[in-house]
């Protein structure tokens, strides 16, 4: 059992400044490759390891009768929100939701199946049915409880009860493992998200434990754009300069620290992207979900609660203030949707530019790159070079910006990044 004392649990509590153990971030690196599973590849490219798309939901029949192991399936949810009547749910669908992560009391289950969505609850709802593909047991458990194997005392989240006892341990494995254990047997998959202690917080071993054994899907929740700690933070756990702190960039990253962490007992399983909306702009949320798809996300989930004073409201998709942030979703989503099919492949290992974050796919006999700057990377025009393979294609298409790019006869072309949330999508036909 890790002790800590009480004053450095205390202000890990209530301040959020203290990692538990020295917390390790790992830049955007892909895992070492394994043998391809992706059908006749043209291209001598090795493939990123993943949990096998929608494959990875197999194993759970209530998620398979949901449609969630059809290729044109990608999980879009929105955490924590009320699904009462027919036209919260309208206004949800409307917006590309599919799914919700956890629901408030009061919430009909029955008009979820009606109009198609799935759920995520930490409880079974009255009235749950097919619509309920799994289990929430916990959200950032590694955060309120830290990494121990102590008395639980029942309390949760940020309160003035103790949550460990006695106050010098932590109890988070012990959290994981009770509420784990009170679910309802069967075959719904079992999910849980996870902040800044696994984001960076703890070491790695101690990481690994929380994401590692307890569930099916995992989630990472950092709000890089909104948390007003986390910069501080970041500058003294991650030796990360201020100035690379609020970047879309780090979504990924965040991501890929998961990824990492869930490899290591050799099963993977998917992992989602939280984002936080309130604050943000539209292009901020864009930039954010494209940084985590890149780095391997095999879903997003929304935060839609609104903090900001400008827009402090329970849904911003919901509300007149959040019109603007609610319009750049829907768009953002409707491009998920469509390349819904594309993101349920395997990747493609392979470096377009030292400078970029870049993803390669392939998909009904054509590739496709998902490219935006890394971390640190001013805006401005970037040389991207394809592979020697793709190279005599001659051009390639930026899918969402109806134009053509032509690509030289060493395989380079030029695209400019007009801002550290801008992204690009290619399709090259060879």
């Amino acid at each position: 059992m890790r002790i800590l004392t009480v004053t450095r649990w205390a202000a890990l509590l209530t301040a959020a400044t203290v990692a538990v153990g020295g917390g390790l971030w790992l830049r955007s690196v892909p895992p070492k490759p394994v043998a391809s599973t992706l059908p006749a590849p043209a291209m001598a490219l090795n493939t990123v390891p993943w949990e096998g798309g929608p494959a990875a939901y197999k194993g759970s029949a209530a998620a398979v009768r949901a449609g969630w192991t059809r290729p044109g399936f990608f999980p879009v949810g929105l955490w924590f929100a009320s699904a009462r009547t027919g036209r919260e749910i309208a206004l949800d669908r409307a917006a590309g939701i599919n799914t919700y992560v956890e629901l408030t009391d009061g919430s009909r289950p029955d008009l979820l199946r009606k109009s198609g969505m799935t759920a995520l609850t930490s409880r079974p709802l009255p009235g749950a049915g097919a619509e309920t593909v799994g289990w929430l047991i916990a959200d950032k458990a590694d955060v309120w409880a830290g990494p121990g194997d102590g008395h639980w005392t029942g309390a949760r989240g940020f309160t003035t009860k103790p949550v460990c006892a006695p106050v010098l341990v932590t109890c988070g494995y012990t959290v994981m493992r009770t509420l784990a254990g009170r679910l309802p047997k069967g075959d719904r998959l079992r999910y849980a998200s996870f902040g800044k202690g696994v984001a960076y917080w703890e070491e790695e071993a101690l990481a690994a434990k929380f994401v590692n054994g307890y569930s099916d899907v995992v989630a990472a929740d950092v709000s890089w754009y909104g948390d007003p700690n986390v910069c501080a933070e970041a500058t003294r756990w991650l030796q990360l300069p201020a100035a690379q702190c609020r970047l879309a960039a780090n979504y990924g990253a965040t991501v890929e620290r998961l990824r990492t962490l869930d490899a290591a007992d050799g099963r993977r399983q998917p992992v989602y992207a939280i984002i936080s909306l309130s604050g943000l702009t539209p292009e901020q949320v864009g930039g954010a979900a494209m940084s985590a798809l890149i780095h391997g996300a095999r879903g997003i989930v929304y935060d839609a609660h609104g903090t900001d004073p400008a827009c402090e409201v329970d849904n911003v998709l919901r509300r007149a203030c959040g019109m603007a942030v609610r319009h750049g979703v829907a768009e953002l989503d409707r491009r998920i949707a469509r390349l819904a099919p594309v993101l349920n492949t395997q990747s493609y290992a392979y470096d377009f530019a030292p400078e970029l974050d870049t993803m390669l796919k392939r998909h009904d006999g054509a590739y496709y790159l998902f490219a935006m700057l890394g971390r640190g990377q001013a805006p401005g025009p970037r040389v991207l070079t394809v592979p020697s393979d793709l190279s005599a294609a001659g051009h390639i298409e930026e899918i969402f910006e109806d134009r053509t790019i032509p690509v030289d006869r060493e395989g380079h072309f030029t695209e400019t990044f007009d801002a550290e949330h801008s992204y690009h999508v290619y399709r090259i036909a060879p």
